[in-house]
This record gives structure tokens, C-alpha cells and sequence, in this order.
């Protein structure tokens, strides 16, 4: 999407539209294909969930940090921060082990440009939007995917991908679309912030690269 298209169009349109093919290539990775089609073990969730947990502890805190920012403060809802129900789920996916001491260089780089995007608040709605819109949407599909796979128990697992102050999603997006849409940004900014929403498409493919390089380990027997 080029400057000028931007002009004629919401940013909420400019963002899915201008990030479209980024989006769809990190939803097409053979790690994410699989493990909605049920053929991967709760070890690949697990390690993909110790992953999430680094993204989230990063991007939440520097939310925090710049909460007062008014590109941020456009976004920002503690109802949709991550961090506590990722270490619930945790406890059952990964009892006692120390995300901290994770090796995984895609973590570290998506962390890194969370920590970035502090010099701008519009690198950080970029963050936000493309992470939490996502849980909200697609998200909710992985949630009963893995309830399907699994067989979990009632409320077990899938914490991540329940949002209990939001009963409804869709206008909660509507209304989140609609922030954005009224935030006063320029031309030269809102490319900005697409161009960030694609890199972290980017970041999120390379996440689920770097678990498809143990995609044997991982299939279900």
C-alpha cells in the first residue's frame, strides 16, 4: 500500500490490508498448520506457549512504561494483557520450567523490537494491535483446537485465549478498530505503523520457523 493509498483509507484498513500478505505467510508456517490440525504434541504447544510468555512479559511491561503516551493510551487495556494467563497455563503445559532460560533467537529478536518500538508510541499500537487483535480473533481458534486435541479439563490450558472482561469480541474490535481509525496521524506515520505491523508478522513467522526446525520431534505418534 502505497502513501498515497494511505491517505484514503481508516489506518485500521491500511494496517490489515497493508499487512496482509505478511499475516497470511505467518498463519501458512507448517509448525502453526499442524498444530491446528492436531498432529503435534503438548510438547510443541508447551514450547511455542515459553516463547509467547518472553513476547508478552516484554511488550506488557513497556506498554506499562508508556502507557501515558497518546498513541498508546489509544490502545492500552489491562482486560487484554497476557502475561498472567500465559503462566497459568504454564503450570499445566510446562509445570516448573524457567522461560528465562529459554534459547530461542526468534524470541530474543521479537523481544528486541518490542524494546525498539519504545521510541515511538505508534511502533508500540503497532505491536499491540497486531498481538492482542490476534488473540481475540484467530486465537480463540487455537483455544478450541487444543481443548479438541488434548481433551483438557474445564478450564485448563487455555487460559491465554480467554478474555474474561470482554464476553464479546467483536465490538470490542469495533471499537478498538475505531480508536485507532480516530488517532491524528500523518501520512509518513501511518506508513510507519504498517511497515511495523509487517515486521512483526515477520518476527511471529520466524517464531514458528524456528519450532517447524523440530517439526519431526514434535508430531504426534
Amino acid at each position: 500500500m502505497s502513501p498515497t493509498e494511505t491517505d484514503l483509507v481508516p489506518l485500521s484498513t491500511a494496517l490489515r490490508e497493508g499487512s496482509r500478505a505478511e499475516h497470511e505467510a505467518a498463519e501458512g508456517s507448517t509448525f502453526m498448520a499442524e498444530l491446528l490440525d492436531g498432529r503435534l504434541t503438548a510438547e510443541a504447544y508447551a514450547d511455542l506457549l515459553l516463547r509467547l510468555r518472553r513476547v508478552y512479559a516484554a511488550l506488557e511491561e513497556v506498554l506499562a512504561e508508556h502507557h501515558a503516551d497518546p498513541i498508546v493510551a489509544a490502545v492500552h487495556d489491562p482486560a487484554l494483557e497476557r502475561l498472567a494467563a500465559i503462566d497459568a497455563d504454564l503450570a499445566h503445559w510446562a509445570p516448573g520450567v524457567d522461560p528465562e532460560m529459554l534459547d530461542s533467537p526468534a524470541a530474543a529478536a521479537y523481544v528486541e523490537r518490542i524494546r525498539a518500538g519504545a521510541a515511538w508510541g505508534g511502533l508500540l499500537a503497532a505491536h499491540h494491535y497486531t498481538r492482542y487483535l490476534g488473540d481475540l480473533s484467530g486465537g480463540q481458534v487455537i483455544g478450541r483446537v487444543l481443548q479438541r486435541t488434548f481433551d483438557l479439563p474445564e478450564d485448563t490450558g487455555v487460559a491465554f485465549y480467554e478474555f474474561a472482561q470482554i464476553p464479546k469480541p467483536k465490538p470490542y474490535k469495533d471499537g478498538y478498530r475505531a480508536r485507532l481509525d480516530a488517532l491524528d496521524l500523518t501520512s509518513d506515520e501511518v506508513d510507519r505503523v504498517v511497515e511495523e505491523v509487517r515486521a512483526v508478522f515477520r518476527l511471529n513467522q520466524a517464531l514458528f520457523e524456528e519450532l517447524g526446525e523440530q517439526i519431526e520431534r514434535y508430531r504426534a505418534a
